[in-house]
């Protein structure tokens, strides 16, 4: 159990040979703090791929960490708190790579009792016995004893976009995905397309009022020179071409430009012309939240806004279709609601208890589904012991499934304005998948939504073949 009280050592209780250590592993999130702390940006301390390449064991500066390891050392045990930095000499003998453990020591080599200061061999060993940081410290003793509780350091989180970037690199060894990008007459709609570009993700089409989309490439520097343009008069007109070339088998997927989500929606759903399916057509949100060991889905938050059982079954149903495209083989699905147990007067739980049942008989094909849950029994281990549930779905869910589009759209933008999330946004149910951001959303959200159409659109091709 961790020591509950921290103590110091005064001047006077120091003998020559007192010795303290610690031992630490360098992890991937040491290294991005100790970045973000320093202002170190340099591409060979902080880059994931370089980090875990074979030229990382080239770089030193990691030692300037083991140093840093050794100033906790002095300041947490010997001599302790109220220990004053007077100075150090270190040498940085060996690299320091990413997994390596650390066993960093400090033992006094000599006193000054006039003065109160104490000399310290420093070490800083790997987990191989091999000194990679070796030197000496001076500092001042504290001269008052200090016994208190121990500060507990609070968990720190980067938002590293790990899932989205995973998902992105997936989708870069699958053929560029032909999409129908509907009027785009903005900076971040077009660029955003022409990003995912350039990463070989789609190859737009571009559908809209033609001034309006060059007017705003020549302002931004956008080279549309490649990429085909269709003119249409206004946004209306965009969403019914788009869904024209899609239904003609021209373009594999639609992507939203700058118009409003019922605009092109509602073309989708015409029923004379339009893109209808028999499944409902629904939203998913994939989320990269950086408190959370996987990737989160959230449906529905954006298109139904109080779903039937019926719907919801379809909705649940396409969320795990596309865990599937994702390689999650199988999902676990949790049903949300305020309880987590049935209960008659709250109608989201009568609806998870019956989710489950149809899972149970077949109605719902591919995933793990439990319900009713509270959000944080689906999300955390703790929470789920803590009330004694008993399920493989608590506590490590994949899909969240929210009662109606109000609670859905609270929970993604909490997570995302308050938790620090990113996600991708897609429309399933239609002929071909619809990529659905929103007009805050910035480049890597935009291109990691293309990636979640091509993965689709692949999965579907391999099923098929």
């Amino acid at each position: 159990m961790r020591q509950e009280f921290i103590e110091n050592r005064i001047f006077d209780e120091i003998q020559i040979g007192d010795s303290a250590s610690l031992e630490r592993a360098l992890t991937l999130q040491d290294i991005k703090l100790f970045a973000a702390l320093s202002g170190d940006v340099n591409p060979a301390h902080v880059d994931d791929d370089y980090a875990r390449s074979s030229r990382f064991h080239e770089v030193i500066a990691h030692g300037m960490w083991g140093g840093a390891l050794i100033s906790t050392v002095l300041g947490t045990q010997l001599p302790g708190p109220g220990t004053i930095y007077l100075g150090q000499s270190l040498r940085f003998r060996r690299p320091v790579k990413l997994g390596d453990r650390l066993t960093v020591s400090v033992t006094v080599t000599s006193k000054d009792s006039e003065k109160g200061r104490v000399s310290l061999d420093c070490q800083c060993r790997n987990q191989e016995g091999e000194v990679v940081v070796s030197g000496t410290a001076e500092v001042v003793a504290p001269a008052e004893k200090v016994h208190r509780p121990r500060w507990v350091v609070p968990k720190v989180h980067l938002a590293e976009r790990i899932h989205l970037h995973r998902l992105m690199a997936a989708a870069r060894g699958c053929p560029a995905l032909s999409t129908a990008v509907v009027h785009p007459i903005d900076k971040l709609s077009l660029a955003g397309a022409l990003a995912a570009a350039e990463a070989g993700l789609i190859e737009p089409v571009l559908v809209g009022p033609e001034h309006k989309i060059r007017a705003v490439a020549e302002t931004e520097g956008l080279d549309l020179g490649r990429y085909r343009l269709i003119a249409t008069p206004h946004s209306h007109a965009a969403a019914e071409r788009a869904v024209e070339l899609a239904r003609s088998g021209e373009v594999q997927a639609l992507m939203k430009g700058s118009l409003h989500t019922n605009e092109l929606l509602r073309a989708v759903l015409d029923k004379a012309n339009g893109l209808r399916t028999e499944r409902r057509l629904s939203h998913v949100f994939a989320f990269d939240v950086p408190t959370y060991a996987r990737p989160l889905f959230i449906t529905d938050a954006a298109i139904n806004i109080e779903p039937s059982l019926d719907n919801k079954r379809d909705i649940v149903q396409s969320a795990i279709d596309l865990a599937h495209a994702l390689a999650i083989d199988e999902p676990r699905v949790a049903i949300l609601s305020a309880v987590e147990t049935v209960t008659p007067t709250i109608r989201s739980t009568l609806e998870a208890a019956a989710l489950c049942k149809m899972a149970e008989r077949g109605q719902i094909r591919g995933g793990l589904v439990d319900g009713p849950l509270a959000f944080d029994n689906a999300v955390s281990a703790e929470a789920a012991a803590a009330k004694e549930i008993s399920s493989k779905v608590a506590g490590q869910a994949d899909i969240l499934v929210v009662p109606n589009l109000d609670a859905g759209n609270m929970l993604a933008k909490q997570l995302e304005y308050l938790g620090g999330a990113e996600g991708a946004g897609i429309a399933l149910g239609a002929r071909v998948p619809i990529i659905l951001t929103s007009r805050a959303d910035d480049a890597i959200s935009r291109m990691a939504s293309c990636a979640l159409a091509v993965l689709l659109v692949q999965h579907r091709r391999e099923m098929l073949a």
